[in-house]
C-alpha cells in the first residue's frame, strides 16, 4: 500500500489556496499595521502640537504681562512695543506689534490691519483673525511655502483699575512648526518602517502557517492523482483530530472500497474472458467438422443445406474471431514479422477472398515494409469486406509510404457512418444495422483490425468523406529486425 508524502518544496501557485489564503494573512496584517500606525501618527501629531501650542500661548502671554505696565505714563508707548518685538522675536518665533485704538462708533479697530501683518510675518493673516485677535486671545494654524506655522493674536488691556493710554499695543505671533513638522517625518518614517517589517513578518509567519495547513491538502491531491491514474494502492497518511484528518479517513475508506470493487470486477471480466477463450477453443474443432459436412451437405442438398452451410460457416467465423480477441485480452497475441511488398500482399488479400474486381488499389509497387502479414492480411480484409459490406463500389485502396512506415487508406462511396456511431465503431459487436441477428458480420471486425494496428505500434482510425462515404486509414510502422516478438 503506497503512502504519499509532502514534496520536499511546493511552489507557489498564482491563483493556488496556499497564495490566496497568504494573501489573505498579509492584507489582514497591512490593514491592522496601518491603522495602528494611523492612530498612533494622529495622537503623536495632536500631542505634538498641542504642546507647542500651549507652550507658546503661556509664553507670549507672560512676555505680554512682563513688559505691559499696570499704568502707562505718557510717551511710553512706543518703548513698550520695541520691548514686545524684542523679547517674542527669537528663533522660529516672529512678533508683529502695532497700535490699535479703541473701537469708536462700531468701527473695528483691526480694519486696514490684514496687508500690513501679512508682510511683516511673511504669513498670511486673515481679517477675521485680526478682528477676533482685539477682541479675545486667538490661535491658528496656517501653511505659507509649504511649511505649517501657529498664528497667536492677542490686544492686552490695563489691569482693572488702571489707566492705559490710547492706543493700545496689537501682538501678532508667529511660530514656525519646521521643527514639529521634522518630528512628525521621522515619525512617519518610523511607523512606514516598522509597518514594512510587519508585513514582511506576517508574510513570512503566513507562509509558514499555510504551508503547515495545506500539507494535507497537498498529500490528498498527490493521493488523489495517483489513484485516479489507476494506483488503487494509494493512501494518506491519518494524524491529528482535525477536519483534515477526517477528510483522509474518508479518502482512505472510499479508496479502499474502490479497491475492492475493481478488484472483483477485474476478476469476474478474467473470468468472462476466460470462459469466451475455453468455450471458444472447445466449438473449434466440432465446428471445423460441421462446416465440411455442411459444405458436402450444400453440394447436394438443397436450399435448406445451403443455408446451414452459410449460418455455420458464420459461426465458425465468429468463433474465430472469439478466440482471436481472446488472444488480445490474455496478451498473448505475438508478431511474426516478415519483409512484405505491400502491393503483393494486399493484391493477394483481394484475390483470395474474390474482391479484385470490387476494390481499386493504388500504391507504389516497390514499398517494402517490415510487418506480420498475416495480420496484415487480417486488417487489410475486414476493413475491405466492411466497406464492401455497408458501404458502396467501387471501394478504393491506397497505401503510400507514410513516417517510416506505410499509410493505407480504405475509402468507400456508400452513405458512410452515423455520426453518433463514429466513437463507438471500434466497439465489440458494434453494428451500423439495427437487424443485428441478420447482418452479415459479427461484429468485431473492426475491433481486431484495431487490436493488430496496436500491436504493431500503428494506429487505425476512420472519418465521413466530404463527399460521402467511409473512410478507414491505417498507419503501421516498419519494424526493426531486433523487434520481432
Amino acid at each position: 500500500m503506497a503512502r504519499y508524502v509532502l514534496p520536499s518544496a511546493p511552489r507557489l501557485r498564482p491563483m493556488g489556496l496556499r497564495t490566496r489564503l497568504t494573501a489573505a494573512f498579509v492584507a489582514v496584517a497591512l490593514l491592522a499595521a496601518l491603522l495602528a500606525s494611523g492612530i498612533s501618527y494622529v495622537l503623536v501629531r495632536r500631542a505634538v502640537l498641542q504642546r507647542v501650542q500651549d507652550t507658546e500661548i503661556s509664553d507670549a502671554r507672560q512676555t505680554v504681562a512682563r513688559y505691559v505696565p499696570a499704568t502707562a505714563p505718557p510717551g511710553v508707548g512706543e518703548i513698550v512695543r520695541q520691548q514686545l518685538r524684542v523679547a517674542l522675536n527669537n528663533g522660529d518665533r516672529q512678533a508683529w506689534v502695532t497700535d490699535v485704538p479703541d473701537p469708536v462708533a462700531g468701527v473695528s479697530p483691526a480694519r486696514n490691519l490684514r496687508g500690513l501683518a501679512g508682510r511683516a510675518l511673511g504669513v498670511p493673516v486673515s481679517q477675521d483673525f485680526l478682528e477676533q485677535a482685539v477682541r479675545i486671545t486667538v490661535f491658528q494654524r496656517v501653511r505659507s511655502h509649504g511649511h505649517a506655522y501657529l498664528l497667536i493674536g492677542m490686544w492686552p488691556g490695563p489691569p482693572d483699575g488702571a489707566t492705559w493710554l490710547d492706543p493700545r499695543p496689537l501682538v501678532i505671533v508667529a511660530v514656525s512648526l519646521r521643527h514639529e513638522e521634522q518630528e512628525l517625518a521621522s515619525l512617519t518614517r518610523a511607523l512606514l518602517i516598522a509597518d514594512g517589517l510587519a508585513v514582511l513578518m506576517a508574510l513570512v509567519m503566513a507562509l509558514a502557517a499555510t504551508r503547515g495547513v495545506l500539507r494535507p491538502v497537498r498529500v490528498l491531491g498527490r493521493a488523489a492523482r495517483a489513484l485516479g491514474d489507476g494506483d488503487l494502492s494509494a493512501r494518506v497518511g491519518e494524524r491529528g483530530r482535525d477536519e483534515l484528518t477526517d477528510l483522509a479517513r474518508t479518502f482512505n475508506r472510499t479508496a479502499d472500497q474502490l479497491e475492492r470493487m475493481v478488484g472483483e470486477l477485474r476478476a469476474k471480466d478474467a473470468a468472462s474472458r476466460r470462459f469466451v477463450a475455453d468455450v471458444s477453443h472447445e466449438l473449434r474443432t466440432p465446428l471445423t467438422s460441421m462446416v465440411a459436412m455442411a459444405e458436402v451437405l450444400a453440394e447436394d442438398g438443397g436450399e435448406a443445406a445451403r443455408l446451414v452451410a452459410v449460418e455455420t460457416r458464420r459461426l465458425g467465423a465468429l468463433v474465430g474471431h472469439l478466440i482471436e480477441i481472446s488472444r488480445f485480452d490474455a496478451g498473448a497475441a505475438a508478431l511474426v514479422l516478415d519483409d512484405v511488398v505491400v502491393a503483393d500482399a494486399v493484391a493477394a488479400t483481394l484475390d483470395a477472398r474474390g474482391w479484385t474486381d470490387e476494390a481499386a488499389v493504388d500504391g507504389p509497387p516497390d514499398l517494402v515494409v517490415r510487418l506480420d502479414p498475416r495480420r496484415l492480411d487480417v486488417i487489410v480484409a475486414n476493413l475491405v469486406g466492411n466497406a464492401l459490406r455497408h458501404g458502396g463500389t467501387p471501394v478504393r485502396v491506397t497505401f503510400v509510404p507514410e513516417r517510416d512506415g506505410v499509410e493505407l487508406t480504405v475509402a468507400d462511396t456508400g452513405p458512410g457512418i452515423p455520426q453518433d456511431l463514429l466513437p463507438l465503431i471500434f466497439n465489440r459487436f458494434v453494428k451500423a444495422e439495427a437487424a443485428r441477428s441478420r447482418s452479415d458480420g459479427s461484429g468485431l471486425g473492426l475491433s481486431i483490425a484495431l487490436e493488430n494496428a496496436r500491436l504493431h505500434g500503428g494506429s487505425l482510425a476512420v472519418a465521413n468523406a466530404p463527399d460521402g462515404g467511409a473512410v478507414f486509414t491505417l498507419w503501421l510502422p516498419s519494424a526493426d529486425e531486433e523487434d520481432e516478438k
